[in-house]
This record gives C-alpha cells, sequence and structure tokens, in this order.
C-alpha cells in the first residue's frame, strides 16, 4: 500500500469502463491510487544506487554468504 500526501492530490477524468476494468484488480484496503502505481512501477527505472545494491548482493549471493530463514529468525530472537 502506497501512502500519498492528502494535500498533493489532483482528479483525473477516466471512461466508465476504465473504471469498471480498475475495479477487477482492487482488494480490501486498496485505493485506485495503490492500483495504478502497482501497474506503473514496473515500469520505472531503477536507481544507481537499487542497482549498485542489487549487484552486491548478487555477488554476496554466488558467494555463498547467505542466511536461511531459521538462522535470521534465531538472530532476532524469534
Amino acid at each position: 500500500m502506497h501512502t500519498y500526501n492528502m494535500q498533493n492530490q489532483t482528479s483525473i477524468r477516466i471512461s466508465s469502463d476504465l473504471l469498471n476494468a480498475l475495479k477487477k484488480f482492487k482488494e480490501e484496503g486498496d485505493s485506485y491510487e495503490d492500483i495504478l502505481w502497482d501497474f506503473i512501477e514496473p515500469h520505472l527505472e531503477l536507481s544507481k544506487e537499487a542497482k549498485k545494491d542489487m549487484e552486491i548482493s548478487r555477488k554476496e549471493f554466488e558467494r555463498g554468504e547467505t542466511f536461511t530463514l531459521e538462522e535470521v529468525e534465531k538472530e532476532l530472537g524469534f
């Protein structure tokens, strides 16, 4: 679920057909903004920092520097 500033809102006009299509994707607690973000986010470019972090993580995984869920839970005291 996305958070947004209520003061920075606007209205858009959409057809009834589009509204009905969006309703099919709406789940309990979702706003139409949530649905639209879900469609848009995969198309946004990752930042250079995010790409760098992903590459670091990939290399750590290849070196076997990973932890099981059980190990993490034990470390966190769950």
